[in-house]
């Protein structure tokens, strides 16, 4: 459970940092695109969909497992 744990903290990391981005660039660069995930993946919108489900999943996961998981909540 502990690198499934470790997964889903960096995607949901990932997830967060690119929404940064993505909200960063939309601000400042007048709808410029810093979609990480999207210039990773490329133009396979499955891929990028298929990433986007995963990061969701994680921060369920994170979410739900939260206070078993977190030492400052026990």
């Amino acid at each position: 459970m502990k690198i499934l744990h470790y997964i889903a903290f960096i995607l949901t990391i990932v997830g967060a940092l690119n929404w940064g981005l993505v909200g960063l660039g939309w601000i400042l660069g007048g709808g410029a695109n810093w979609n990480v995930v999207n210039m990773l993946v490329g133009s396979s919108m499955e891929l990028e969909g298929i990433v986007y489900i995963l990061v969701g999943l994680s921060a369920l996961w994170l979410v739900l497992g939260h206070k078993s998981a977190c030492k400052m909540c026990m």
